[in-house]
């Protein structure tokens, strides 16, 4: 089941169509669970911890966008599709965005703006994105909405 945003961007040439591989979608989702339990623990490195977080967040939702048949080289862009492999509402993806502003400002030029409020709202986040992609069951069967 897809949605005719995801076809339009797909039409657009800002997401591709590629099959869902189940094998990528279960190691996305590996890879998600294991970086948002290491942004939980808090002996790590604030500023760590907001890169397991948002790294958590992005391959959960990479992984929801692939289990519809579509692939996107544009971190942010796999954000903004929330709303349309997940039901994600545009709240919730909008505090994703802006982690992945701060985050490059951080990568890019060396500016941390990141508070104990944005990094509680991304683990929050994350962890809702991740319960969601997993629910979504096996590539080809019709997500399970909660």
């Amino acid at each position: 089941m897809t949605s005719p945003q995801l076809e339009n961007l797909a039409k657009s040439g800002s997401i591709k169509v590629e099959p869902a591989s189940a094998r990528e979608i279960e190691r996305l989702l590996r890879l998600a669970r294991v970086r948002l339990a290491d942004a939980q623990k808090r002996q790590n490195a604030f500023e760590s911890r907001f890169d397991l977080a948002y790294s958590a967040s992005h391959a959960a939702a990479l992984a929801a966008l692939r289990w519809h048949g579509y692939r996107s080289e544009n971190r942010y862009l796999v954000f903004q599709c929330l709303q349309h492999t997940l039901g994600v509402e545009a709240a919730f993806w909008r505090v994703l965005a802006l982690c992945h502003e701060r985050r490059n400002r951080a990568e890019y030029e060396g500016d941390f703006e990141v508070d104990e409020q944005l990094l509680a709202d991304l683990i929050r986040i994350a962890k809702m994105v991740l319960d969601k992609a997993q629910g979504l069951g096996p590539p080809g069967e019709t997500p399970q909405t909660k």
